[in-house]
């Protein structure tokens, strides 16, 4: 493992401190925005901005990157992505926040492309599977971290969007000085909502759904804190469980995921994150099952992300899953654009804790799905799946086409090896 990290160690480290600057920027927009007196409606608006920027950067990423090269795009997103965060407190109106967080997801999006090409082209077919899975443990740290980092300051004032600013701009060190040149992106074309819902069901919509969840953990979380009355330590604490609960339960479940139907495996999975939610709705009053529920809803979420693609993969031929890939991240960005101006509504009318309500609905209509599509097809044999790999869902389609490839080429051997003994 050591050998293989030697090679893109410098790409890991400026993940990393993206991430730090990114995940930082995500809290300070709820800190700030119950300081600047927002409303729930309004930040949900600023929140769903950002996944608008994000599905269309992984549209026109690849278009961009083909015209002028990986070196030219990267630096100057990182540009405009760090004088993005120097702009939130300088701009402190709900519109101008939307139209930055438009950008800043656009730019974010666009880096997590070229940098995931630059890593995919570092790997080879033997280390991809090792490659991927650092890049998401270093993604989901930097993401941890941040939360950390919020607590060094205030976020009434200035000094911590100028540090998530000073994270990004630095982070583009140790990419650019390591990354060779590389062919441009080449991203297949996204598959037809109607040809992906035909060919998987089950993975089309819990993708859409689940695409809901998430942008309404990461971006309403720190806004239900602040509403509810934490103090910003508290608030980056639950935001940190969110993301901790996703880095620790990744691998069982993922362990499970190669070993049985993973319809049931989906269906328990959304019933867990709704049981949790339900705590935390009933419960959350108290800090600690506050934090718990975070823990285990942030466990379920990320985890199921890599399911839906993984059992989409597994009902697809193999030339099929670029063009799929493509599809489940534009119907996942849609979901996520969805789910936090629900979730606004919901907290508008209802009050903060319609937060944990909106969740537990959305992960209680997964499981009915998946239950009810174990009624209409046949269960897939194990030996006949193909591997599981920690997707986040964070991932450009540049990520989740190689991590289809390389899961269904990993499943292969395997099979081919067991043949042979």
């Amino acid at each position: 493992m050591i050998q293989v990290l030697s090679g893109v160690w410098a790409l890991l480290l400026g993940i990393v401190l993206i991430m730090l600057g990114n995940g930082m920027h995500f809290t300070l927009i709820g800190l700030r925005g119950g300081i600047e007196a927002f409303s729930a409606a309004e930040l949900a608006i600023v929140t769903s901005g950002y996944f608008v920027g994000f599905l269309s950067g992984a549209r026109l990423t690849p278009i961009m990157i083909r015209r002028v090269g990986h070196v030219r795009v990267f630096a100057a997103l990182g540009s405009f992505m760090s004088a993005g965060l120097i702009a939130f407190p300088l701009l402190t109106e709900p519109w101008a926040w939307t139209v930055l967080r438009i950008l800043i997801g656009f730019c974010m999006s666009g880096i997590f492309v070229a940098a995931e090409s630059w890593l995919n082209h570092a790997s080879s077919n033997e280390t991809r599977g090792k490659v991927l899975s650092a890049y998401m443990i270093a993604q989901t740290l930097g993401i941890v971290g941040a939360q950390g980092l919020l607590t060094l300051g205030d976020a009434a004032n200035s000094a911590l969007f100028i540090g998530a600013s000073i994270l990004v701009s630095i982070s583009f060190g140790p990419i650019l000085l390591s990354a060779t040149p590389v062919p441009a992106v080449e991203v297949a074309r996204p598959m037809p909502l109607r040809d992906l819902f035909r060919g998987s069901p089950l993975g089309t919509v819990g993708i859409f759904l689940l695409g809901s969840v998430y942008a309404t953990q990461a971006g309403m979380g720190a806004v239900f804190g602040s509403q509810i009355g934490l103090t910003a330590a508290q608030i980056a604490l639950f935001v940190a469980m969110l993301f901790a609960g996703a880095l620790v339960l990744q691998y069982p479940i993922g362990w499970l995921s190669d070993r049985m139907d993973r319809r049931k495996l989906i269906f328990g999975a959304a019933v867990l994150g709704g049981i949790a939610c339900m705590l935390g709705w009933t419960f959350g009053a108290g800090l600690w099952v506050l934090m718990a529920s975070a823990f285990l809803v942030g466990g379920m979420t990320t985890p199921l992300y890599a399911l839906f693609l993984a059992y989409t993969n597994d009902a697809l031929e193999t030339e099929d899953m670029p063009a799929a890939s493509g599809g489940l991240v534009f119907t996942f960005g849609l979901g996520a654009i969805v789910g936090p101006l629900i979730t606004g509504w919901a907290m508008e009318m209802l009050g903060p804790f319609a937060f944990w309500l909106v969740l537990a609905t959305t992960f209680g209509c997964t499981a009915i799905y998946a239950l009810y599509r174990m009624t209409q097809s046949q269960i897939t044999p194990v030996e006949e799946t193909e591997s599981y790999l920690g997707v986040l869902p964070t991932a450009s389609p540049v990520t989740v086409e190689a991590a289809g490839i390389w899961a269904a080429e990993q499943a292969e051997a395997e099979r081919e090896a067991e043949a042979e003994t």
